[in-house]
């Protein structure tokens, strides 16, 4: 059932010139690296063994594929054979999440529904291993991914689908400070099931005050000796103000 407490925000209609074209650019498959995880481009030969594990090593693990339209794989060869697909293809960007601190491959996901000249892209595909969840390197995985659309190619839209069911992915889109734009019901079908999906977005001149929040929250300053967080990244998206479109 749709959040009772999540409306659609309604941002000013504009029919405006683009001052600042689109760059056009599509995100490269190269290393993005943070603080505290290293995005690295999906190579399955490389990370395979280690998704696999992190994503069907146990009944927590599994869940992670409940909303997604793909997964889980009765073996590790046909969730090979599937990366292998996912590498190769010019419409997704899939990185494997390495922890910086132990080495670990704990996650993954993709650049998708890319449209350079138009602006608009998309993270999705996303997952993390249980021990990874809700943790600050989950949410620099993401800042990233983020960060190198909206600030090193100049991407106008960021998009966040999710079926309409998830509430952890609807919770994580509004704590990384996408908007809530409405629900597409009667979307697709996926599993042989419905899905309404709902739709969350990020525009440029949302981004600086996002950006600064993010940055802002994943600090060495903002945690404690045992990692963590001092303050709620939920509470300071919800707070900020909405920049006016241009």
């Amino acid at each position: 059932m749709e959040n009772e407490h999540e409306e659609a925000f309604e941002r000013r209609l504009s029919g405006a010139a683009v001052a600042q074209l689109p760059s056009g650019l599509v995100p490269a498959r190269r290393v993005l690296s943070g603080t505290e995880v290293r995005l690295e481009p999906l190579n399955p030969a490389e990370h395979c063994q280690a998704l696999y594990e992190a994503s069907h090593g146990c009944a927590e693990a599994l869940e992670i594929w409940t909303y997604l339209p793909f997964g889980p794989w009765p073996d590790v060869e046909q969730f090979g054979a599937w990366l292998s697909q996912n590498a190769a293809s010019f419409d997704y960007i899939w990185y494997a999440f390495r922890l910086v601190a132990t080495g670990e491959i704990r996650g993954m996901a993709a650049f998708m529904d890319m449209q350079p000249t138009q602006g608009v892209i998309e993270i999705g595909g996303i997952w993390f291993a249980p021990d990874m969840q809700r943790t600050r390197a989950a949410t620099e995985a993401l800042f990233l991914m983020l960060d190198h659309a909206m600030s090193d190619l100049r991407y106008r839209r960021m998009q966040w689908r999710c079926n309409a069911l998830n509430q952890k992915s609807r919770n994580a889109a509004r704590r990384l400070g996408f908007k809530y734009e409405g629900i597409f019901y009667n979307h697709m079908i996926f599993k042989g099931l419905n899905r309404d999906t709902a739709w969350y977005s990020i525009l440029d001149s949302d981004w600086p005050a996002v950006r600064d929040i993010m940055a802002a929250w994943l600090h060495g300053n903002n945690f404690d000796a045992e990692g963590t967080a001092l303050s709620s990244l939920t509470e300071a998206m919800s707070a900020r103000a909405i920049a006016p479109r241009t």
